[in-house]
């Protein structure tokens, strides 16, 4: 599942769940839950953007200079004053259900208060993600910014006069960063330079940004349409375009001659210090990034292991690298003719696996579900992914599989893990019943934890053999390829931001320990080098997830039940995988 988030991010839709737990451990008390709320409504206002993308419409006119450094003191004290605040209550006389609102917001607030003093602001965005990116799909017309009103319309034009700002302030910060060395590997820049020029267009209704023009609601006024139309082509001309021009200008004359040839983070001012803040923010422990790296080596060769075991299996006598190339060449393994047979093979899993879902979850969502072909005009360059339902239930959450051509879909591919992973009881089961559960705090509702939510998926992957899957031992080496995927990501992140390992012994690393391309790999492994630690958020999710049912069971024995592990778990929603323990503990205290 793919999602922009700094620490929180906040989903937009709400159903109803109700609670059947213990009502004193639940007990919400009314002080804290109208402190919660009001940093939540003071939150949308000062991070607009947020509120755009829950569908929330009130700020959609407003686009913060969010690099600034007046914005920055702002965002300071905004968290000092609400960390400031959450102390005043005590947590001693709390609920546990409290605790554990407590611990996820003061939690956060001091992550989002140390990240301050590394002046990530010095490297306002990258190939990966950042405002020049977020604005295109914003402005496309077919992302999270409605254009349904001539009000809508109107706000747009106002986020467009903003973006010129930003994007001035975002070359005084890269200069800044040059001037403290503070800078991106080279081999980023260049990604970053064609992505700004290709939205520079001598022709406005040839830009990218006129595409809510071309679907004008046909309702709008004659007056209406030919005034908005003159407003786009200027805005276009006389704002988008100049400063992607000036953007892609001083990426290409004046950053790119500066920036630096090491792949790794820690080779700018505090770049250890900052990878470790890193480590921490993403994966929400404190484990080291050695230690990391130490488990990501055990990991791969484990996984190295059950490889071989099934190319044993299937009577395969060479090598496991000449194994990767047989399974992506195999005839045998590409049955499909049409994208129906795909959807229907997916169809087939889920079916699979409904009976064994019983033992395992009391708790299930009421948001329906529906598994769709990705839509022609994004499926070719787009990834299996998870889209969640609507508030309403008028919106299913959806699993999308993109089916460029049937014929060259390979059954190796992981599709049962994938399954598990992106829709059932992976992202579907957590973020439907997170977005359920009305009795929490909004600001807890609407997170997301990449170690909790993707260390949750990839852990669901594990449950095959439990659910009735991975009987098909190329069913199975396919899991085993997505969770090699994540585990080469430990060795590689930790190798290129603490170890000096370069971009081209990472890349071969991968390729040497997974079926991929060179591409594939490359696009990888700069990743990585872009978003430092954001990738050992899945794989220390999972590990933690086992290691906690591990303790479980054997602590419980007869008492304990997976069914009502798996509730308790996502009872709370997203949340720092060491609050997760805490709550777990004191589950588990209750069931003996």
């Amino acid at each position: 599942m793919h999602r922009l988030i700094l620490a929180i991010t906040f989903f937009a839709s709400l159903m109803t769940y109700t609670s059947c737990t213990n009502t004193k451990t639940d007990e919400r008390n009314p002080d804290l839950a109208k402190f919660f709320d009001t940093y939540f409504e003071e939150r949308l206002k000062l991070f607009p953007l947020e509120a755009t993308t829950q569908g929330d419409d009130r700020y959609n006119d407003q686009l913060p200079n969010d690099i600034s450094q007046a914005f920055i003191e702002k965002t300071r004290q905004f968290y000092s004053n609400n960390l400031k605040q959450l102390r005043s209550f005590d947590r001693q006389n709390l609920s546990d259900a409290d605790k554990v609102s407590y611990d996820i917001f003061e939690r956060e607030m001091e992550v989002q208060l140390e990240g301050l003093k590394f002046h990530q602001e010095y490297i306002p965005f990258q190939q990966f993600w950042g405002l020049p990116l977020t604005f295109g799909q914003l402005g496309s017309g077919a992302g999270a910014q409605p254009f349904k009103t001539v009000t809508d319309y109107e706000n747009w034009l106002k986020r467009v006069s903003a973006f010129k700002t930003w994007g001035d302030t975002a070359i005084a910060n890269l200069r800044k960063g040059i001037e403290t060395n503070m800078v991106l590997p080279a081999s980023l820049v260049v990604k970053m330079i064609p992505q700004m020029n290709d939205l520079v267009v001598a022709d406005p209704t040839k830009s990218l940004f006129y595409g809510p023009i071309s679907n004008l609601p046909a309702d709008f006024s004659r007056e209406d349409k030919s005034r908005l139309t003159a407003a786009y082509k200027k805005a276009i001309q006389e704002d988008i375009v100049p400063t992607y021009r000036k953007l892609g200008d001083f990426l290409k004359k004046e950053y790119l001659p500066k920036a630096r040839a090491s792949a790794g983070i820690d080779m700018v001012p505090q770049g250890a210090n900052l990878y470790t803040y890193l480590v921490k923010t993403w994966t929400t422990t404190d484990k080291t990034p050695e230690e990391i790296y130490q488990t990501g080596q055990k990991e791969v060769s484990r996984i190295r292991s059950e490889m071989e075991k099934v190319k044993q299996q299937v009577g395969f006598t060479g090598t496991l690298d000449e194994f990767f190339t047989h399974i992506k060449n195999d005839p045998k393994l590409y049955p499909y003719k049409k994208p129906e047979e795909v959807l229907d093979a997916f169809r087939a899993i889920q079916a699979k696996i409904e009976p064994n879902l019983k033992s395992m979850f009391t708790k299930t969502p009421k948001t329906p579900f529906e598994i769709r072909q990705t839509e022609k005009f994004r499926e070719a360059s787009a990834s299996a992914e998870y889209n969640q339902g609507s508030a309403d239930g008028s919106r299913p959450g959806i699993f999308y599989v993109p089916i460029p051509d049937a014929s060259k879909f390979n059954i190796t591919s992981g599709m049962e893990s994938l399954f598990l992973h992106e829709a059932i009881p992976g992202h579907h089961y957590q973020i439907s019943l997170q977005q359920e559960n009305t009795a929490l705090p909004k600001f807890q509702r609407f997170s997301w934890y990449g170690a909790y939510g993707e260390g949750w998926a990839l852990y669901c992957e594990s449950l095959g053999k439990e659910l009735g899957l991975y009987t098909d031992p190329y069913q199975y080496m396919g899991a085993l390829g997505d969770e090699m995927h994540r585990a080469v990501r430990l060795v590689v992140d930790v190798g290129l931001h603490a170890k000096k390992m370069t971009r081209e012994q990472a890349i071969k690393y991968m390729m040497d320990n997974e079926p991929i391309s060179e591409d594939g790999a490359t696009a990888e492994i700069e990743r990585y080098m872009a978003i430092p630690g954001q990738a050992l958020s899945y794989k220390i999710g999972a590990l933690k997830i086992r290691e906690l049912r591990s303790k479980y069971e054997q602590q419980l024995g007869d008492k304990f039940n997976l069914a009502a592990f798996h509730d308790e778990f996502l009872k709370d929603g997203c949340m720092p995988l060491d609050v997760l323990e805490r709550k777990m503990d004191a589950w588990a205290e209750r069931v003996k």
